[in-house]
């Protein structure tokens, strides 16, 4: 009887610098990066201010989540769940080289929380991740992620305007983060985006910016945006 030889064809895709790269038997030609960008405008009685623009990092963590999230099913070897999804947003005052409160440092793939986390508010609506003061990781009583504003998608003219472009607007109100210099923020994955959520949260993306003094006076507006 003749023998059947099995062949096995390795396919593999890529995130690459501009493209999602195809590959097979695991040659590739650009390197794996799912890409974003934010913008952080201030609120004005005339419109908005653009005061920073910056690229994220999709830390590991986040790609993990996409990685289970992608064929619904867990890796118990890490942290996120296959249920979790993008839905809040953290702010904090660790993204900034301590002499030099406008010289960002940048974000690093093993982040897994920001750098130093700052308290959102003590009231329920929007808000998640409740924590009571510990003097260390938790500086003050209150709820440590807000709620999106919204999410859209949108088209990509570099990419036969297909869909590609999802679009997180999150405001940090007059009553959010009041005196703090605010340096890094963070979207989380999550299994719920109900308000007073208080489970399980891993980072997805993480961006330093010179520091913004934050005061009741002040309405900062992000948007972020991923390519995928």
């Amino acid at each position: 009887m003749k023998k059947i030889k099995d062949t096995t064809i390795e396919a593999r895709d890529y995130y690459g610098e501009n493209c999602l790269v195809d590959a097979v038997n695991g040659k590739r030609s650009l390197d794996r990066k799912p890409q974003g960008e934010v913008h952080i405008f201030e609120a004005t009685e005339d419109g908005k201010k653009k005061l920073v623009h910056k690229s994220n990092l999709v830390v590991y963590l986040g790609r993990e989540m996409l990685a289970q999230r992608i064929v619904n099913t867990d890796n118990t070897l890490v942290t996120p769940t296959k249920d979790e999804f993008i839905s809040w947003i953290g702010v904090g005052d660790g993204g900034v080289q301590p002499a030099d409160p406008l010289d960002p440092t940048p974000p690093t793939n093993a982040d897994d929380e920001l750098s130093s986390l700052v308290m959102m508010s003590d009231t329920t609506s929007s808000y998640g991740d409740y924590h009571v003061y510990d003097g260390a990781t938790y500086p003050d009583t209150g709820y440590y992620k807000k709620q999106f504003d919204s999410v859209t998608f949108e088209s990509d003219s570099l990419n036969d305007d297909r869909y590609l472009v999802i679009k997180i607007t999150a405001t940090i109100g007059t009553n959010d983060a009041n005196g703090q210099q605010l340096s890094e923020a963070g979207l989380y994955s999550a299994e719920s985006d109900g308000a007073g959520y208080n489970g399980n949260f891993s980072l997805f993306a993480r961006v330093t910016f010179p520091s913004l003094i934050k005061n009741s006076d002040r309405r900062l507006i992000f948007v972020w945006y991923l390519y995928v």
